[in-house]
């Protein structure tokens, strides 16, 4: 069977990851690219006896030098490895979406134009005619609804055409736009006459107008050429009105329209984009739409968190029936039936997220959303995209892990998943209320206030903090769109990608939790009875220690099962002080706390440590699951497990802290 390799580029919600997953299936792999945090996809599938290997390249707006994704992805398309490049661009908004295929001019690699979203640009009443546009460009074009499997047919034979017999971009008229300004005829002098590579030397000249170091780097005679780029600050801005001016052209007698339609925004929309109400509306859809996740997901979480009991009495009955020891019964139960639970139930979460957030993004009202956010977010370095992930922590911070996976930046995504992190989730809404309000009574309001305080401080030290690496001020780019028409949604593909997501996340998910699990149950469980288990000897060990940060070994034992999970708590406790049940399955909730252990803690422990235990485990790794959802999405272990010990050491710290302070007036 001959094979193939062809990449799919395209700005950001052109429609790429739809093709890219409608193509290969489950048949992919992500990682990051070499060297780089950037994400890499790649997938196969076959047609006619052909295998075609798919790079689904970073979404990005041009292919300047502007981030790492950009100069991989330019990288990528230069080295050749790709026969043939597909160059998606947005139907409903072409004048936008083919600056791509404008910055992509002058890269001598075979390429072909798809046009997405045909069918919105139709309700918009545009319609475009390929043929127009395949005879001004010199390459295939096709146009398709991405969403929909039948319109691949008609993209399979234009792609098998287009490998056969490859053709190459025609811009002559773009490179007449360049030549009529003194500038670009000046620095044309300073590129190799041949280009380098696949790069011509029209494309590199424009590159240097535009600024690109990362081209002036490939060039000699560098003092000439940092001059020239001293004195073309503003070529740039040359370069663009040509890409536009030419696109114009081409857009001429290819683009025709077939209803009248109004450009003035509904009363809705203006209130939607409003820096100041449109925040309002916002948090109000977006609490509504958690509300509505968490209705879709009711089932599924019930039936995960319902099924551990029965299976737990069944595993023991099994393995003491054939006399197996209680040891093998509790580590089953701990490691594979309770782990099964939390997954199911998560995966249910997940399905409610994607099913619900899904929707509002294909309706149109998600770019409004971030829209309204971006100035606020790019405070923490980050775009308005990220506000998503970080609403969506509220509920579940697993769920707001898995809807970074919006943004199109890596480094932002990882940023935006360990600000996740510091947003309380559900869970710290069912423990921490409880714990306030044993140790303060009425109090516990103004806890509550506390706590929020401490979120917002620690969101902007960590954002500080990782911000250096993951989002440098020198990478960050502004959002940039166009507001996308309000359309139906496509109630099959949405459906389709959901369970696609969900297969994916309970695969890798199920496996992380099972082995940590594991190996919290063989530090937890005393396999002798009245003999302390690991976990406790080494917490009444290093007790003089926790003490610095306001813990005794009992609550340390319970900041460490709360990285298990947040509602374990109080079952250790009770575990503790009434040596009801082992630690273990206190902390997995196999067991139940004592009805009156807010009272025994309150008895037992001082005020002061117990604000510093409310704190410890606010901020503490969220839990087992928000572990493997950002595993899952960051597909980087090295960065999960830097994350995960940069909030034990600052939960600590901030424990430590609470508690002296809290000491002097207690």
């Amino acid at each position: 069977m001959a094979e193939r390799k062809i990449a799919l580029l395209g700005q950001p919600n052109s429609g790429k990851s739809t093709i890219f997953n409608n193509l290969t299936g489950s048949r992919q792999h992500v990682g990051n690219w070499p060297g780089k945090t950037v994400e890499k996809k790649e997938g196969t599938f076959s047609y006619n006896g052909t295998t075609y290997t798919v790079a689904d390249l970073p979404g990005s707006y041009s292919l300047s030098a502007n981030s790492d994704e950009e100069v991989v992805t330019r990288n990528y398309i230069a080295s050749g490895e790709a026969e043939l490049v597909c160059i998606l661009a947005d139907a409903s908004q072409l004048e936008r979406s083919l600056f791509m295929l404008a910055d992509y001019v002058g890269i001598n690699t075979p390429a072909m134009l798809v046009l997405t979203m045909t069918d919105v640009a139709m309700q918009k009443g545009r319609a475009v005619d390929v043929k127009v546009l395949e005879e001004k460009l010199g390459i295939p074009v096709v146009g398709m609804v991405a969403p929909e499997r039948k319109e691949y047919d008609k993209f399979y034979r234009v792609l098998e055409a287009a490998i056969k017999q490859p053709r190459y971009l025609i811009a002559d008229d773009l490179f007449e736009l360049y030549e009529e300004n003194d500038l670009y005829q000046e620095v044309l002098t300073l590129v190799p006459e041949g280009g380098i590579g696949q790069y011509s030397a029209q494309w590199l000249a424009a590159k240097l107008m535009d600024g690109d170091k990362v081209v002036a780097d490939m060039l000699d005679n560098k003092n000439v050429i940092s001059n020239f780029m001293e004195k073309a600050k503003n070529g740039s801005l040359i370069t663009s009105d040509c890409k536009f001016a030419w696109i114009g052209k081409l857009i001429e007698g290819a683009v025709s329209k077939t209803k009248a339609t109004s450009e003035i925004l509904t009363k809705f929309d203006r209130a939607a984009i409003s820096k100041t109400k449109g925040k309002w509306i916002a948090i109000g859809i977006v609490l509504a739409a958690l509300c509505g996740s968490m209705v879709v997901a009711a089932p599924f979480m019930g039936i995960g968190f319902a099924m551990i009991p029965p299976l737990s009495s069944l595993v023991r009955s099994i393995v003491f029936s054939v006399g197996g020891p209680d040891w093998l019964a509790s580590l089953i139960n701990t490691s594979v039936c309770t782990p099964l639970g939390w997954v199911i139930a998560m995966v249910g979460f997940v399905f409610g997220v994607n099913l619900v957030f899904g929707y509002i993004e294909q309706v149109g009202y998600m770019a409004r959303v971030s829209y309204v956010f971006d100035n606020t977010m790019n405070k923490l370095g980050l775009q308005g995209k990220s506000v998503m992930p970080l609403l969506m922590g509220f509920g579940c911070t697993m769920g707001g892990a898995a809807g970074a996976r919006v943004l199109d930046n890596w480094g932002q995504k990882l940023l935006t998943m360990a600000l996740v992190w510091a947003v309380p989730c559900g869970a710290i809404f069912s423990v921490v209320p409880t714990l306030a309000t044993a140790f303060f009574g009425s109090g516990s309001v103004l806890v509550m206030v506390f706590l929020f305080a401490l979120m917002f401080l620690h969101m902007f030290v960590t954002a500080k903090v990782f911000g250096r690496t993951l989002s440098p001020k020198e990478n960050r780019v502004g959002l940039i769109m166009e507001l996308p028409p309000y359309h139906k949604p496509r109630w099959k593909d949405l459906i389709r990608t959901t369970f696609g997501n969900v297969w994916g996340t309970f695969k890798k998910a199920f496996r992380v939790v099972v082995v940590i699990s594991a190996v919290f149950w063989l530090l937890s469980y005393s396999f002798v009875a009245g003999e302390a288990s690991i976990l406790q000897r080494i917490g009444e060990t290093i007790e003089p220690v926790t003490k610095v940060f306001g813990l005794s070994w009992q609550s340390f034992m319970a900041f460490i099962a709360s990285m298990i999970s947040k509602e374990g708590v109080l079952g250790v406790f009770s575990a503790i002080y009434t040596g009801d049940g082992s630690i273990i399955e206190m902390a997995t909730k196999v067991a139940s706390a004592d009805a009156n252990i807010t009272e025994i803690m309150a008895a037992s422990i001082s005020r002061a440590e117990g604000l510093a235990l409310i704190v410890a485990v606010t901020f503490n790794v969220p839990c087992v699951v928000a572990i493997a959802s950002t595993y899952q999405e960051s597909h980087s272990l090295k960065w999960t497990v830097r994350i995960a010990l940069y909030y034990v050491v600052t939960a600590l710290i901030l424990s430590g802290i609470t508690y002296h302070i809290a000491n002097l007036f207690m």
